[in-house]
């Protein structure tokens, strides 16, 4: 199995999934043309993908479920309040997610078991993703507004894990956002801060854990520096040192990283 963060940030957000010759996409919040480019530049052609399972219906998440499904003949996964979601609309067949259940994604002769855990955001309901292939697990887990130990315990033994460390508390703080967008992000249904973030990098990181992507973190209110000292400090704390740390970025796909 790999993974690739084809895209994360505010503006949209994608992950590819590869496990054998099946393609499952998380997320689709680049708007189709974007998304398109990326998923060339991953070597995907028309067709290509099987799957598509969204998150939750905000549209830097959403917003191109339906028409990358309907390029591809893909199935879009989504919780059942968003079946009829215009984001999805388009999708040739929709398929519920269980929320905080299970079940099993099958495409091309590979079968990936999809777990999902229900996360405090402000679009309910909002989930994380862990697909497992062959033994191996990566997680997918943005768009969290606190820590929670009972989502860290749904989603543990990833061995790559994309974690949102969305904001930096002080930069935030004296930033020019309005109090009630500020409000609103380091609300406990908002999104986490470094430092938040790097308690649950601590609750989730486990033996199997070789890589952390720091994922959809704000360009006015976080630093690359900032989240990786915070990460590297957590995972230090743990006497987890060796494990390889990577920033996920807006405007670039990341290389696919084995699971």
């Amino acid at each position: 199995m790999r993974l690739q963060v084809l895209s994360s940030g505010s503006k949209g957000n994608a992950t590819l999934v590869r496990a054998g010759e099946a393609c499952v996409l998380v997320d689709a919040g680049l708007g189709p043309r974007n998304l398109k480019d990326r998923l060339e530049l991953a070597q995907l052609g028309p067709r290509a993908l099987d799957h598509v399972v969204v998150t939750h219906g905000h549209l830097d998440h959403s917003r191109s479920a339906g028409a990358v499904a309907r390029r591809h003949d893909a199935t879009v996964h989504c919780a059942p309040s968003l079946l009829s979601h215009r984001a999805v609309a388009r999708a040739p067949r929709l398929a519920a997610l269980p929320v905080g259940g299970s079940c099993t994604l099958e495409a091309r002769g590979e079968r990936l078991e999809l777990r999902t855990a229900r996360l405090p955001h402000d679009c309910d309901p909002t989930v994380g993703v862990g697909l497992e292939h062959a033994g191996r697990r990566a997680v997918v887990l943005t768009d969290l507004g606190v820590p929670d130990p009972g989502v860290a315990r749904a989603l543990a033994g990833a061995h790559v894990l994309v974690l949102e460390f969305n904001y930096d508390a002080a930069m935030l703080a004296e930033g020019p956002y309005p109090e009630r967008l500020k409000e609103r992000i380091r609300g406990g249904r908002g999104h986490l801060s470094n430092a938040q973030a790097a308690e649950m990098l601590g609750l989730l990181q486990g033996p199997e854990l070789h890589t952390v992507v720091l994922a959809h973190l704000s360009a006015h209110n976080n630093t690359e520096d900032l989240a990786r000292a915070a990460a590297e400090e957590a995972l230090s704390a743990a006497g987890r040192d060796k494990v390889r740390v990577l920033i996920a970025r807006q405007d670039e796909p990341l290389e696919p990283i084995p699971v």
